[in-house]
């Protein structure tokens, strides 16, 4: 479901088998009416009362709040269940409420999108660390190795290792790299095979022969130090020269389930590239793990060189996406231009739309539409509308929470997103059509985010790594 506001709507169902104000013999459809708190209620405080009416023959109605069941099924109308806001962080939430008859029939949920106020930043339950890591220097992506350490790109090219917690000193290794503007170190992702092979991909901006981005690989068996360039099997991948534009590099890359390495490339600022199946810009690219473009690539058969590698097009600026482990399910994250943020599903031969849409805006036929998308600026009504009460103007880092996990169960399964100026998390509810609710607030600039093999979710900034914890 696209558009948030569809989970606001209040359901009013008419009941089947009888009127309103006779008994109800367990045979007909069960109906109810969320009452309170009302839809796109703004910075809810204290604690608040949420309450149903439901039709005769009702036995029983269910409360959730953000997909978890608030309490137990309430039996006795009028139907209620009281909500401490200060255990939630501030920001969006969205409440539900059914009924259920004597037959065990249930009816649908009815639902209000709201918003809670007060200075929470995190969820009852969870801790959070933001000084696990710091004395990053302009960090710009990071993964973990299968032994445990992390690494982290640093935009000016220094690959930094961290190992049991601790930022090791100096760069494990040293790419030669044009920073400029979102220029440099832009992404890198560790190899399926790295407890064996030690290798590196890193995607990054190279000033050799004009600048223009570069996928190579590199050689860290070591913690610090001994890195070496391995340019062999069909590596570097070269991308284009770029334009004078510094910005809309795109840098994310991660392996699929299916093996093949996929590749975020901007626009480079022009938003007719993305849109042009000839050009590699503005796509995501698909290519095997030795360089070489796999021949089942959607456009393979209709392009030469380099575009035979787009897999999906139609994009302005995919800084991050993420690929969840055992489905293969990708989510792209579109940074946007005047009005909205965007998270797409990956799809092969996918158009985005970029650049005659964004978000929900301009949509054509031929156009994916996005997931999940949330404007620069407050709708209004507040909370109404793509995105509800989210506001932000760069989505940046995003992850699967796996299906197991020390996060409580309604936690997991979330696709959870950041956005680099508002300094939000928020994870989106994909067994609930997509809902979004407030996770937490960090004080740095996100950049990137991953789950860690021990179940906590770390969140890159540009300085330091924050760790979020199940208590």
């Amino acid at each position: 479901m696209r558009n948030l506001s569809l989970l606001g709507l209040t359901l009013l169902l008419a009941a089947c088998g009888g009127a309103e104000d006779e008994p109800d013999d367990g045979g007909g459809t069960p109906s109810l009416s969320l009452t309170a708190p009302a839809n796109y209620a703004n910075n809810l405080t204290g604690v608040q009362t949420i309450s149903a009416t439901a039709v005769s023959g009702t036995v029983g109605v269910e409360f959730q709040l953000d997909g978890a069941t608030l309490g137990s099924e309430d039996t006795v109308a009028p139907y209620a269940v009281d909500v401490d806001t200060s255990l939630y962080p501030a920001g969006q939430h969205i409440i539900r409420a059914r009924t259920r008859n004597a037959a065990g029939q249930r009816s649908a949920w009815a639902s209000a999108t709201v918003s809670f106020g007060g200075s929470a930043t995190l969820p009852q339950g969870f801790s959070k660390n933001e000084s696990w890591v710091s004395g990053l220097n302009s960090a710009t992506a990071f993964t973990q190795a299968p032994d445990g350490r992390f690494f982290v790109a640093e935009q000016g090219g220094a690959v930094r290792v961290v190992k049991n917690g601790a930022l090791l000193a100096g760069a494990a290794h040293q790419l030669s790299v044009d920073a400029t503007g979102e220029r440099g170190l832009i992404g890198l992702t560790v190899a399926p095979d790295f407890a064996s092979s030690g290798r590196l991909y890193v995607h990054y901006t190279s000033p050799q022969g004009g600048a223009h981005n570069r996928i190579s690989r590199i050689l860290l068996s070591n913690d610090v130090s001994n890195g070496l360039e391995d340019t062999d099997l069909g590596l570097p991948i070269e991308l284009p020269n770029l334009s004078g534009a510094t910005n809309h590099n795109g840098g994310a890359l991660h392996f699929g389930v299916d093996g093949k390495l996929y590749i975020g490339v901007g626009d480079n600022a022009n938003g007719a590239q993305a849109a042009n199946l000839s050009s590699v810009f503005g796509k995501l690219l698909r290519v095997n793990a030795d360089g070489t473009i796999p021949s089942d690539n959607p456009f393979y058969a209709s392009q030469a060189g380099l575009a035979r590698a787009v897999w999906a097009y139609g994009l302005r600026n995919p800084f991050t996406f993420a690929v969840q482990p055992v489905t293969g399910r990708i989510h792209i994250n579109d940074v946007g231009q005047n009005t909205w943020e965007e998270i797409n599903q990956g799809v092969a031969a996918a158009n985005y739309g970029w650049p005659n849409s964004e978000g929900p805006d301009g949509l054509q036929a031929n156009h994916a539409a996005p997931l999940f998308s949330y404007k620069h600026s407050a709708a209004n009504p507040a909370g109404s509308g793509p995105g509800g009460f989210f506001t932000g103007f760069s989505i940046a880092g995003g992850t699967f929470y796996p299906a197991n996990g020390a996060f409580p169960a309604s936690y997991r399964g979330n696709y959870y997103f950041a956005d680099y100026v508002s300094r939000f998390i928020a994870r989106l509810d994909l067994a609930n059509g997509n809902a979004a609710y407030a996770f937490a607030r960090v004080a740095g600039n996100p950049v990137d985010m991953l789950v860690g093999q021990d179940g906590a979710l770390y969140v890159l900034t540009r300085s330091a790594i924050t760790r979020i914890s199940a208590n």
